[in-house]
C-alpha cells in the first residue's frame, strides 16, 4: 500500500497559516485531531522561542472559536483548539483517507504523510483542488507485506540469499554456494528464488503509485 509524504501550502486567510508564517521559526505539530461538517477540534503542540507571544496573537484570531492552552514553558506549549477553518482535516475526511499525525505546519506549510489505496490517495488530491489547497508530493513509496506475498519458505530463502551476500553487489554469494548452504540442488533454488522473487515485484507493482502530484 503507498505512502505519500504530501507538502500542502495553506491559504493566507486560515489562521494558522497566518500564525506560522507570522513566526516562521515556531513549529506547530497537530497531535491530534477530529472534525464534524463545518467544525474541527484539535491538539497542537507549538514549539518557539517565546511561545508566549504566539499564544498572544491565537487569542481572538479569526477562525479558532475556542482555545485552551494545557501546558506553558519556556519555548513550547500544549493547546486544544476548535476552529471553522478545519480545511486539510475536511480534506483528509471526505476522500476516507486516514489521519496520521502529526500533521507539522512551518511558515504556512503543513507537512503531513497518509498511508491508503491509491484511489483514496487520488480522492485526497481532488480535495485539495476543489478547496484550493496547492500541493507538492514529496514522496511516494510503497510498503508490501510479505507474510501475505510470499510463503513461509519462500521468505526464509530470500532472507537466506541476503544474508549469504547474494544480492550484495558485487555478489558475494553464488547460486551454487547458496544451493549448498541450504542443502538442496542449483536447480531448486533457482527456480524458488525465481518464484519468490516475481511474487514480490507483482505485489510491488500491483501496489505502486504514481509520484506526480498531477496523478496522485
Amino acid at each position: 500500500m503507498p505512502t505519500a509524504k504530501l507538502a500542502v501550502t495553506l491559504p493566507s486567510d486560515i489562521w494558522i497559516a497566518d500564525l506560522s508564517t507570522r513566526f516562521p521559526e515556531a513549529t506547530f505539530r497537530v497531535l491530534a485531531a477530529l472534525t464534524d461538517e463545518n467544525t474541527g477540534i484539535g491538539l497542537v503542540e507549538i514549539t518557539a522561542t517565546g511561545v508566549g507571544d504566539v499564544l498572544a496573537c491565537l487569542d481572538g484570531a479569526d477562525g479558532v472559536r475556542v482555545f485552551e492552552t494545557l501546558y506553558r514553558g519556556d519555548d513550547r506549549a500544549l493547546v486544544q483548539f476548535e476552529t471553522d477553518d478545519p480545511l486539510i482535516l475536511m480534506s483528509v475526511r471526505n476522500s476516507r483517507a486516514p489521519f496520521e499525525p502529526p500533521v507539522t505546519i512551518v511558515d504556512g506549510v503543513a507537512n503531513l504523510e497518509i498511508t491508503a489505496p491509491r484511489e483514496r490517495l487520488s480522492s485526497l488530491a481532488d480535495q485539495f483542488r476543489t478547496l484550493g489547497l496547492q500541493f507538492d508530493v514529496r514522496s511516494v513509496r510503497t510498503s508490501i507485506d510479505s507474510e501475505s506475498v510470499v510463503s513461509d519458505g519462500q521468505r526464509e530463502l530470500i532472507r537466506t540469499a541476503v544474508d549469504e551476500g547474494y544480492y550484495d553487489t558485487p555478489r558475494t554469494c553464488t547460486l551454487t554456494e547458496l544451493a549448498d548452504h541450504l542443502g538442496i540442488a542449483k536447480s531448486t533454488a533457482s527456480e524458488r528464488l525465481h518464484r519468490a522473487e516475481g511474487a514480490i515485484i507483482r505485489a510491488f507493482v500491483g501496489d505502486d503509485a504514481p509520484t506526480g502530484d498531477e496523478e496522485l
